[in-house]
């Protein structure tokens, strides 16, 4: 199909975004995470605007030392221990899940990080809440993560809108060796490199052929946009020898501007490249028959 196309014409196309209403804050996630520890931060509230907070903390620990599982997040800390080197050169290693200190000790560290300050002087008026807040800003930091998975996820969707059906006639993330297995095809042709680990992140089967589909977007320029082009097209035309498999790559993004004329000799080589704008026309049915 691509030798029907104009390259510059379908460079056009592209797009700088991919952003879905859940790229940027995942509150799903964010509730379930602060759910997590809600009763030791109700616990903990009770210190809120404490004139003798010190105190008044060595006596809820005591009384309630399960209260200490929720301080690594209130310093949006994750895990369980923090280890921490005093003015004097000690260090420490404070355990939130069982206590290995005395309740002291444990005073200090709320004191010297400023917690005691945050929750004794009204700055804020419910530690829920307040959780809620920095589990947002954690969140934020998984963005990238998150970006990793839209292309795929956006494909994923086009297979479905097309009838495709996951584990029936599309499956996610095979490698060569169990698309062999599985279809009886000689996958050897395909070297990566010659790393026989290649995995497709579709692969989708119909009556008449094996589709193997890799899928990425590139908002920004980089390196590994020359050595995707490269890669794809050596795919391309090894995918060639092998009887009843197509190789389909699904890939946009403004950071192709930059490296265009590597995409241009893999558009050159691969019948089937196409973008989003392709898919939201069709494509899928289009293509795999």
């Amino acid at each position: 199909m691509s030798n029907n196309r104009n390259f510059a014409e379908w460079l056009l196309t592209f797009t700088d975004s991919i952003a879905d209403y859940k790229y940027y804050i995942d509150f799903k996630t964010i509730y379930k995470k602060a759910q997590k520890y809600k009763i030791e931060l109700n616990m903990m509230n009770s210190l809120v605007g404490s004139k003798n907070i010190e105190k008044e903390f060595i006596e809820l620990v005591k009384k309630y030392p399960e209260v200490l599982k929720c301080v690594p997040i209130l310093l949006a800390v994750r895990q369980n221990e923090i280890k921490v080197l005093d003015s004097d050169g000690n260090k420490f290693e404070y355990n939130f899940n069982e206590m290995n200190y005395n309740i002291e000790q444990y005073a200090v560290f709320m004191k010297e990080t400023g917690l005691f300050d945050l929750i004794g002087s009204h700055i804020i008026n419910n530690i829920y809440d307040y959780v809620l807040g920095v589990e947002s800003g954690l969140n934020s930091n998984a963005r990238k993560n998150r970006g990793g998975h839209l292309m795929e996820n956006l494909v994923e969707n086009f297979l479905q809108k097309a009838g495709f059906k996951k584990n029936e006639t599309y499956f996610k993330e095979m490698y060569l060796q169990e698309i062999e297995e599985k279809w009886k095809l000689d996958m050897s042709f395909i070297s990566n490199q010659n790393q026989a680990t290649k995995r497709f992140d579709y692969v989708v089967k119909t009556d008449k052929c094996i589709y193997g589909i890799e899928t990425n977007f590139y908002a920004s320029n980089g390196s590994k946009l020359n050595e995707t082009a490269r890669s794809y097209k050596m795919i391309a035309e090894e995918s060639k020898n092998v009887v009843g498999f197509k190789f389909v790559w699904f890939t946009d993004g403004f950071g192709w501007y930059s490296a265009k004329n590597n995409l241009r000799e893999t558009f050159d080589a691969l019948d089937d490249i196409y973008n989003i704008y392709d898919m939201k026309n069709g494509v899928m049915k289009e293509v795999l028959k």
